[in-house]
């Protein structure tokens, strides 16, 4: 059975110091530049059966360390004062707020992190701070989690390419060019080589009634650029940069950025494995998600929505012309600071692609960083469609969809209906899936491919189309939008509706209609 990727990993408890109760330092060290060739395992579709994965957001369930389910980060709150107020009255408004101890600025943030104390209630802080006149808007921390024919040899398996008609498309614009980056915003990539010491410190259960896996101690992960991306040092990846860590390494340990990558951008007609949607792309890596072995390894940040808007701003500081967001949550309410960098990364050129969300048939609950997209022109939230090109069994549906693009539906089609793509292993990157006696560091220097579904894999068809879109000149991210829904292929009710949005994509058809090809 064909792994779906991300797992559902409910509570994350740490429950202890790390070996024989020493204190280590919270930090990641660069110990090696380069390290053996990547491992190339081919394709994965007799793997043993795991659980059902679905990819995207909303899916994994924060806990701190008391074991309390947490949809946000306690002890801190997000707040935008008015422009024109000044530090010290910035100083003197969260004094006055019963709790509040101080603010401070990170870098790519117009924004403010206000300290509050661990045991008291952020929602009810950040509405305090909202009732004031100078603040224009706050929030808690919300966590986000991961949301011409080419001669490659394993492309006829992937069935999402005709079913738009990309290989038309391809024959009239193959695969945009270098002078367009696109950003990708996610748990990383695999685009560099060389170890990283970590330190575990904790010990931990995957369910609060599960096993305990014991803290790792100091221990080297060896990792490698994926073969299909680019070999290490390749021009194609510019401005890498690491949110959870602090630092320019934002190496994927989790394997979902990797394979949205991969779809945005794979290399193409090489004779190597897949095909990509925009094959000659530059790729700005940019982690804004905490994975599963960052949160092990205890990394400073995790995936807030402060952290999502930082990213947006240096996405779009650094020259993405199109962000990738198959990320997102589905708990908590609005997301101001986000909604804030994408309206700044649109006004400066970048064309903003965001997954809707995998929660259909688990209460519909729209991607919170979707909202309000039908009312801004240069971001597109996506939905999902299966082989069959009906709308996936998990697609939510919303007022805020507005284009469709193949995501998968293994509950239809079984393993090989999902969207398959290069990524890391998952037998050699996942052992906390394996007996406590087989737990394990993770390597994450060996690949295969896999099958994955989720409005996160449908997204990056919609950034990559959107990056060939700009390398014909049409720059300007609210006509990259218009052009998109205009030509898309209606699907459902006449025109626009929840499920779909205004149709699925359809490049050739676009670029045909826009007098690019006769």
């Amino acid at each position: 059975m064909v792994v779906t990727v991300v797992a559902v990993l409910g509570v994350f408890t740490a429950i202890g110091q790390g070996q024989g109760g020493q204190a280590m330092p919270i930090s990641r060290q660069m110990i090696q530049e380069a390290a053996l060739p990547p491992i190339d395992r081919g394709l994965r579709d007799q793997d043993p059966a795991r659980a059902a994965r679905t990819s995207g957001p909303g899916l994994r369930a924060r806990a701190d360390r008391t074991g309390a389910t947490l949809p946000y980060v306690r002890g801190s709150v997000i707040v935008k004062f008015k422009p024109g107020t000044a530090r010290s009255a910035v100083s003197m408004a969260t004094s006055q707020v019963a709790g509040v101890m101080a603010a401070d600025r990170s870098s790519f943030a117009d924004f403010d992190i206000v300290d509050v104390p661990m045991e008291s209630d952020v929602e009810q802080a950040a509405e305090l701070l909202r009732a004031r006149p100078d603040v224009e808007y706050a929030q808690p921390r919300y966590l986000n989690h991961a949301m011409t024919r080419p001669n490659d040899p394993l492309y006829t398996n992937q069935w999402n390419f005709p079913a738009i008609d990309m290989e038309r498309a391809w024959d009239i614009q193959p695969g945009a060019t270098s002078d367009i980056i696109v950003a990708v915003l996610d748990s990383g990539v695999a685009f560099r080589s060389g170890t990283i010491r970590y330190n575990s410190r904790f010990s931990f259960q995957m369910t609060r009634n599960g096993p305990t896996y014991p803290a790792l101690g100091t221990v080297d992960v060896p990792f490698s650029a994926a073969p299909e991306l680019g070999a290490t040092g390749s021009t194609r990846f510019v401005a890498p940069h690491d949110f959870i860590w602090d630092d320019d390494l934002p190496v994927d340990l989790d394997s979902h950025g990797t394979h949205v990558t991969g779809t945005i951008g794979q290399l193409t007609n090489n004779g190597v494995g897949v095909a990509g949607m925009a094959y000659n792309v530059r790729i700005m890596p940019v982690k804004i998600i905490q994975g599963l072995w960052d949160e092990i390894f205890d990394s400073p940040n995790s995936g807030t929505d402060d952290v999502v808007a930082r990213g947006i701003r240096y996405s779009a500081d650094n020259g993405a012309k199109v962000i990738n967001l198959s990320i997102g949550r589905s708990e908590g309410g609005p997301a101001p600071v986000v909604t804030a960098a994408i309206r700044d990364a649109i006004g400066r050129g970048v064309f903003v692609a965001v997954a809707s969300g995998n929660t259909k048939d688990n209460g519909n609950q729209p991607n919170r960083l979707g909202d309000g997209a039908t009312g801004i022109d240069g971001m597109m939230v996506v939905g999902a469609v299966g082989r069959g090109l009906e709308a996936a069994y998990y697609s939510t549906t919303s007022g805020s969809v507005e284009i469709a693009a193949p995501g998968g539906d293994q509950r239809a089609g079984g393993s090989s209906a999902g969207i398959l793509q290069q990524t890391l292993d998952l037998d050699l990157l996942e052992t906390y899936d394996r007996p406590v006696s087989q737990y394990g560091p993770p390597r994450a220097d060996s690949f295969a491919y896999y099958y994955f579904q989720g409005t996160s894999m449908a997204t990056p068809h919609v950034s990559g189309f959107a990056a060939l879109l700009m390398q014909q000149g049409i720059t300007n991210p609210a006509a990259v939008e218009a052009a998109i829904k205009q030509f898309a292929t209606d699907k459902g009710a006449t025109g626009r509706d929840d499920t779909f949005g205004f149709g699925l994509i359809n490049p050739r058809a676009t670029l045909r209609g826009l007098g690019i090809a006769k």
